[in-house]
């Protein structure tokens, strides 16, 4: 499946850095210094992975504190945008910076061999001719993303990880870039730690070897994210351990229920305590450091975003859709027909259930009849949620336009009035047996526009049609606000809150 993420450009800043350093801590993990930049529009564009093709209930067990073979690379954060941190390949190591990624399953960088892709020359490349481990492999591959590719070819080499050194890795050197993203991204490229269903040429992941190398003790892999975007250190991902000191209570563990990405199920999203009734019989999820936000289906983001003041740009459309067929609609629902069935009567969706397009995925609504059945369904769906709380004619349909007023942009990009932070409402997701909220300071972002300061929303859209959603995408701005574990081992996501 093709996920994607994008944003406009707007203007180029920037502020500081700080030096690599080595720090060799008494808690028997490798910690690597790492730095940090702040963020504007177009670096946050970039920052974004487009997630490409190729999208178990035990206990944790008991972990020992004592985790010899755990080895902790410190994380930049990029404004709390992107996160990534330093890797080595080859002998003596070339050193590159890298997203861990739990959404793609490939490692790869740039290639020394990379001449007419512009992106490559704003990175460091891979020299096969300087390392002395190096072994020819020569396949070539091509890893789509949503909005572009990267290509090139396989090749084999030692990698290291803080002082884990992982022989004969297979990876990706990258000869043509083919997303502009890339050229103004704070990191070379993208280490995945996800599985090998989905990785491109079914090559074994870097985890996979360190595993079958006996290189950590625990196939587990920790991620803690620093959301203060003035910290020295954003954040850090352990190897093979956890570090107690970022996060308080036990984990909640939730079983994988999809062996290509690091897919749970969550279930309803309530808004300031309310639910908005859409996942209440589930949804899928994926548990993804590679995305910078949270995606989701249009119908709960409008919703969201609604509740927010974020302000969105594809209401015409949406309120055509109201004005037209809005009384139909109404009539259809109190005559209690169901509302997945009502735009077919009403004739704006196909009777078999589809679009009256192409079986594709819309990020956002847009122009033509298959923007209008998507307009339709959510309408129903909104009017449906209004009737339920039995709640008069006008009142429903002032809520609908004021919905229809809050759709997503197209582009991503919802802004948010910095001023009103403290009132906004308490987003929460039930995952397992529990709620997990974020407050308006965890779920909106801070960035740089023409020398001020404006706030995003954290959330986007993303409509994934069945059997594959409806299905959110849990990135950076939920993990940000807790402590996660990738339990290989026993094919579960673990979730504690996380402590600076």
């Amino acid at each position: 499946m093709r996920l994607k993420y994008l944003l406009v450009a707007n203007c180029l800043l920037w502020a500081w850095a700080c030096c690599l350093a080595l720090d060799d801590s008494s808690d028997g993990l490798v910690r690597i210094g790492l730095k940090k930049k702040p963020l504007d529009l177009a670096r946050l564009h970039a920052a974004r992975i487009t997630r490409g093709n190729g999208f178990h209930a035990r206990g944790l067990g008991k972990v020992d504190d004592n985790y010899p073979k755990a080895n902790t690379v410190y994380l930049k954060n990029y404004m709390d945008a992107q996160y990534y941190g330093e890797i080595g390949i080859g002998s003596p190591p070339q050193t590159f910076s890298v997203v861990f990624d739990t959404g793609s399953s490939n490692l790869w960088v740039p290639s020394s061999k990379c001449y007419f892709s512009i992106a490559c020359y704003f990175h460091a490349r891979y020299r096969a001719v300087l390392s002395r481990t190096y072994s020819k492999n020569g396949r070539h591959c091509k890893i789509n993303y949503g909005s572009g590719s990267i290509s090139g070819f396989f090749s084999q080499d030692h990698v290291q990880i803080g002082e884990i050194v992982i022989k004969n890795q297979v990876f990706t050197e990258a000869t043509k870039e083919g997303l502009f993203a890339f050229s103004l991204a704070q990191f070379d490229g993208i280490l995945g730690l996800g599985f090998q269903n989905a990785s491109v040429g079914k090559i074994p992941p870097i985890w996979y070897n360190m595993v079958q190398q006996s290189l950590v003790s625990m196939e587990i892999v920790s991620f803690w994210l620093n959301r203060d975007p003035k910290a020295k250190i954003g954040g850090e991902v352990i190897f093979g351990g956890v570090d107690w000191r970022h996060f308080m209570g036990d984990h909640t563990f939730v079983p994988i229920t999809r062996k290509d990405y690091w897919q749970i199920e969550v279930g309803d999203i309530l808004i300031a305590g309310s639910s908005t009734g859409f996942c209440e019989g589930g949804c899928a999820a994926i548990v993804d450091t590679g995305t910078s936000l949270i995606a989701g289906p249009t119908t709960v983001v409008t919703q969201i975003n609604h509740a927010i003041g974020a302000e969105g740009i594809v209401s015409f459309n949406c309120k055509n859709v109201v004005n037209k067929y809005g009384q139909l609609i109404w009539q259809f629902l109190v005559s209690g027909f169901q509302p997945e069935n009502v735009c077919s009567d009403v004739g704006l969706c196909a009777y078999n259930g589809t679009k009256n397009a192409s079986a594709g995925m819309e990020t956002v609504p847009g122009n033509g009849e298959n923007a209008a059945c998507t307009f339709c369904e959510m309408i129903a769906f909104w009017i449906q949620v209004q009737l339920k709380e039995h709640k008069a004619k006008e009142k429903v349909f002032q809520y609908v336009n004021e919905l229809c007023e809050n759709l997503p942009n197209p582009g991503g990009k919802d802004f948010v009035n910095c001023d009103a932070l403290a009132t906004m409402p308490v987003i929460s997701f039930a995952i397992g047996d529990k709620y997990f909220p974020l407050t308006a300071e965890q779920y909106t972002l801070r960035v740089e526009v023409n020398c001020t300061t404006v706030c995003l929303s954290g959330f986007t859209a993303l409509d994934v049609p069945r059997p594959d959603g409806p299905l959110w995408v849990l990135g950076d701005v939920f993990l940000g606000a807790y402590h996660t574990i990738f339990d290989f081992g026993n094919l579960q996501v673990g979730f504690a809150k996380s402590i600076l």
